[in-house]
């Protein structure tokens, strides 16, 4: 299951920097606007403690933990959507993506310039909303000039309440509302997802600060946190400077400097989870002396459709599931006592699968 959610913000925020950190890559991070010129794409693996104790517990040839995808998007500028900087190229590298990460300048620094000469994150927040409403507004317009003439008159059911969906959505965005602030019905949602519009797509705030103010409040970051309340929007902080070097450490070593900073947990392990979360993703467990793995699975997946996540052939020939949680493998210690304590289950085809669920599934094709 392919999911990626793609780095947005304006030019020298800190976003080449926290990619980098994010997937180790050496991608070209330089202090003048479009250093990035390609879309850069890194995979990552999904941070889960639980994969420790079942290689543990297991010690198998192979531990396969599930990844999410992260792109890199050079910066917008304003005017964006008309092409200025680099406009519509990135604005179409951003409509494929399922989920966008806006990086926002949270620090002072002189020695970095801004694109707009001063600090101020509501602003460039807004510079990018206004850019990203602007390109979906076109998406919309055109749609309805191709379409609706024909629509009239042939009466077409389709093709009018298509029409009557994406009046709605522009209204919105006249009104400088993002899509992803309507409501809509299952129906409306569906009839939208073909046009990928870029405002209807979930946001995470990833606000970047100084290394100084780890601990410390920061006034540019409670801005951004009443600004993401209208998105219902999450928002991490993080220093990308912090993150970039804790990226180069071991996983012991990057534990001891995350207790030295008084911290628990990087940002950009956060902002895995969260953007994981966002999309409505859990994980769901293999397990066994060969291979112990995780896969992604989307909140609400049927036991088959998940069993076809590994393989089609097990979906097409689903029989039941052999499934225990991890919950009660953790606390009962093995399968045998797993199977003692009369928690090992058989579900079937409309067991709807839950996070952190340990399967074995049968099938016959």
């Amino acid at each position: 299951m392919s999911l990626t959610a793609g780095i947005v913000g304006l030019p020298n925020v800190g976003k080449s920097t926290l990619f980098n950190a994010i997937t180790k890559k050496n991608i070209l991070a330089a202090n003048y606007p479009f250093a990035t010129i390609d879309p850069n794409v890194g995979v990552v693996t999904v941070p889960d403690k639980r994969l420790e104790f079942l290689e543990k517990l297991y010690v198998p040839k192979s531990l396969v933990p599930t990844t999410f995808e992260f792109t890199d998007i050079a910066g917008l500028v304003k005017g964006a959507s008309k092409g200025e900087g680099l406009g519509n190229q990135f604005l179409s590298h951003i409509r494929e993506v399922d989920a966008i990460v806006e990086v926002v300048r949270c620090f002072e620094d002189k020695n970095i310039i801004h694109v707009e000469n001063s600090v101020d994150p509501i602003r460039d927040i807004d510079i990018i909303n206004v850019e990203l409403m602007l390109a979906d507004l076109e998406v919309i317009e055109n749609r309805i000039n191709r379409v609706s003439k024909k629509a009239i008159m042939s009466k077409d059911k389709e093709t009018l309440r298509e029409i009557e969906v994406l009046e709605k959505v522009k209204k919105g965005l006249m009104e400088d509302l993002p899509a992803r602030r309507l409501s809509y019905t299952e129906e409306e949602i569906n009839i939208l997802k073909p046009f990928h519009l870029l405002t209807l797509k979930p946001i995470i705030y990833m606000t970047n600060i100084g290394e100084d103010e780890l601990l410390t409040s920061n006034s540019y970051v409670s801005q951004v946190e009443e600004y993401a309340k209208k998105d219902s929007a999450q928002v991490i902080t993080v220093c990308a400077k912090i993150e970039s070097e804790l990226s180069e450490l071991s996983d012991e070593d990057k534990a001891i400097f995350l207790k030295d900073l008084g911290i628990e947990e990087s940002g950009l392990d956060k902002l895995i989870k969260a953007t994981y979360s966002l999309l409505g993703l859990a994980t769901y467990f293999t397990a066994g002396e060969d291979e112990v793995r995780a896969w992604t699975f989307h909140v609400g997946m049927k036991a088959p459709a998940c069993a076809g996540i590994i393989h089609s052939d097990f979906e097409r020939g689903f029989i039941r599931a052999e499934v225990m949680s991890y919950e009660d493998l953790h606390t009962c210690g093995n399968e045998k006592m797993v199977r003692e304590a009369g928690k090992m289950r058989l579900e079937g085809k409309e067991y709807s699968m839950q996070d952190g669920d340990i399967c074995y599934f049968r099938f016959n094709v």
